[in-house]
């Protein structure tokens, strides 16, 4: 089990979300190829996916320190 390969694993999700939240506001009010508006976005949720996506992004950044501190730690031990 390698931690910082899971904890990058989970980078990469919060980034898929980030863009997907994104993509979501970013169409808010535009239009689509036959005049009518595109006014099905839930703001509320975008912003709750962006705070989830920040939330994941820490905790995730979180591990992949605690991570190098413990190879730290290990390296310190053998040496």
């Amino acid at each position: 089990m390698d931690i910082s390969a899971i904890a990058l694993q989970g980078l990469q999700q919060a980034e898929a979300q980030l863009e997907n939240a994104a993509t979501g506001i970013a169409s808010f009010g535009a239009s689509s190829p036959e005049g009518a508006g595109l006014d099905t976005v839930d703001l509320s949720a975008e912003v709750v996916a962006l705070l989830s996506a920040k939330n994941q992004s820490a905790a995730n950044l979180g591990t992949l320190k605690m991570a190098d501190e413990m190879q730290k730690a290990v390296i310190d031990l053998i040496a």
